[in-house]
Formats: C-alpha cells, sequence, structure tokens
C-alpha cells in the first residue's frame, strides 16, 4: 500500500512529515510512504502578516485542496496552524505524542537580560503581546520565514533576540540549523503561555475516508488529545483564530486530571489577563476558562489588535 502525506516544502514541516513517516514504518515495514510537498498560501506570503489574509489556515488550504482532489489520502500539520473551528469535510484522525510545547530566546539568557530598546523578532502576535506586557522598553520587531532565515537575520544583527518554538528547533536539528538547539533558552509557560496546540503534530484526512485510513490511529496519543482539545475548546468558546494574541496550555497531572493555564491581552501588551483551572473532562474545561476570560472583557482587549 502507498499512503500519499500532504506536506508544506518548508525544512520544518518536512522534518514533521519525516517523524510521521517514521513512525509509520516502525507501525508496519511493509507500508510505502511518499510525501506530496506542496507551497501554500502563507509561504507565498512570506514578507506580509498572515492576519490580515486569513490567518495560519492558510498554511493548511492548499493541502486541504489537495485531500479533496484526491493528490494525497492524508496530510501532516503543526496542530497550532490548524484553526480550532475545523471545516466539516475534514477529519483529525491522529495527534501525536507532543514535542517540547514551549517557546524560547534565542540571543539572550533572558528576556530581563536584553538591553533597554532591544529588537526581538517574532511572526506572533501572542508572543509579542506577552513580551511587551513585561517588557514594553523592547521593540518588538516581525520576522517570518524559515527557521533557518530567521537565525540568519539574527546572526547579521537585524536583532538582539528571536522567540521560536521550541519544538520547531528541535525537529530541525543541530545539522538543519546550523546551532545547537541547546543553546536556546527556553521560556516557561508562565513567562510565555503557547500557542494552542503548540508542539503537537496532527494527522487529517477527508471524513469520508477516515474509516478506510483507520490504522493510522495507531498513532494518536490520548494524553496529548486530551491537552489539546481542553485548548482549542477554549479557543472556540474565545472565538479566537490562530493568529490572535491568545495562548492556552494544558498539561496532565498524575491523578489524570488536566491543568488549563491561558493568556490573552492586546497586541501592544497594555492589557492582559491570564488565567488557569483545573478539570477533568477537556471540552468543559475549556469552556469554564473560556468563560472566566469572557467576564474580564477580553474581548475588548482582542478588538484592539490590527
Amino acid at each position: 500500500m502507498l499512503l500519499r502525506i500532504a506536506t508544506r516544502r518548508s525544512p520544518l514541516a518536512l522534518a514533521q512529515y519525516e517523524e510521521v513517516a517514521r513512525r509509520l514504518s516502525t507501525l508496519d515495514p511493509t507500508l510505502a510512504v511518499e510525501a506530496v510537498a506542496l507551497t501554500t498560501r502563507g509561504d507565498e506570503y512570506a514578507d506580509r502578516s498572515l492576519a490580515p489574509i486569513g490567518g495560519k489556515g492558510l498554511f493548511i488550504s492548499a493541502l486541504e485542496d489537495a485531500l479533496c482532489e484526491g493528490r494525497a489520502d492524508c496530510a501532516v500539520h503543526s496542530l497550532k496552524d490548524v484553526p480550532v473551528s475545523l471545516d466539516p469535510r475534514f477529519e483529525l484522525l491522529a495527534i501525536l505524542p507532543r514535542g517540547n510545547p514551549l517557546d524560547c530566546l534565542i540571543g539572550a539568557d533572558t528576556l530581563g537580560a536584553l538591553p533597554k530598546g532591544a529588537r526581538v523578532g517574532t511572526s506572533s502576535l501572542r508572543r509579542q503581546s506577552q513580551i511587551l506586557a513585561r517588557r514594553p522598553d523592547i521593540r518588538v520587531e516581525p520576522v517570518r520565514g524559515s527557521v533557518g532565515a530567521r537565525l540568519d537575520r539574527l546572526a547579521r544583527g537585524e536583532f538582539e533576540a528571536l522567540v521560536l518554538a521550541r519544538a520547531g528547533l528541535e525537529r530541525l536539528g543541530a545539522g538543519r540549523l546550523g546551532m545547537d538547539p541547546a543553546r536556546a533558552t527556553e521560556l516557561d509557560a508562565d513567562e510565555s503561555v503557547p500557542a494552542i496546540g503548540q508542539g503537537a503534530l496532527a494527522i487529517e484526512c477527508l471524513r469520508t475516508r477516515a474509516w478506510e485510513l483507520r490504522a493510522l490511529t495507531a498513532l494518536h496519543d490520548p494524553e496529548t488529545a486530551a491537552c489539546v482539545a481542553a485548548e482549542r475548546a477554549f479557543g472556540v468558546d474565545l472565538g479566537v483564530d490562530c493568529t490572535a494574541p491568545v495562548g492556552a496550555f494544558a498539561c496532565q497531572a498524575d491523578d489524570g486530571g488536566l491543568t488549563l493555564l491561558a493568556y490573552a491581552g492586546s497586541a501592544d501588551g497594555h492589557h492582559s489577563y491570564r488565567d488557569s483551572l483545573s478539570g477533568r473532562e477537556p471540552d468543559a474545561l475549556g469552556r469554564k476558562l473560556a468563560q472566566r476570560f469572557h467576564e474580564q472583557g477580553i474581548r475588548n482587549f482582542i478588538a484592539q489588535t490590527p
């Protein structure tokens, strides 16, 4: 059997595809896997902010088109790029064990160690809001493109530091990056609440083909799925997309329950709110925490985002 997997062409996306392919090979050595590498609209607009032109959903639309047109059987995504309200034509067939969900800082040991007026590069309004809430003196400047391209700009002195997802650095590895990922300083979740689904990979297929591809559910990790379900329920109830200055991160306790931490603020960091809640049922937990944010008038904060 040949399984055609749609993926973006970026080095990180291909590294994610390779991770899925390795896991599939371990499950079934007789399975042939082929990458259907595509350029998405998100990649085409590498020099522009995504929020005004369709958000991070631009990264998955070309892959979903390939599913609908029969050019691919399934697609692999970074879950943080998948809209919290999924098109009903599609299904997330498997969510893999989560990589490191945290953000990290490259170029300085801590945010506090950066000099006044330091230039910090990030493509994320979520990171920007949290940085400026702590360090309003810092200049947060947009930077998009591949991880390697961003690191090159840091090396050229265009920024004093970058904030990136730790999972991406680890999946690329030193060979692809030209640097040791261990050089990056992790920002704990209290410093920078991760994006919804950050660090997790998801396999998507047409809902009409889910039964045919059910063998892929062997890759599904229930613990990761429960955590990201709480995070995505929070995003759905709050009514935000993955470009908003909002983060949510759930982790499982020893007793099997979940603790969900969330953040929302204005892009300039002048207004922000974070809160956490514990519970056992992911969807209910996400909705209940979102209600607390509604009570704080968080929609007014987010409305200030350009």
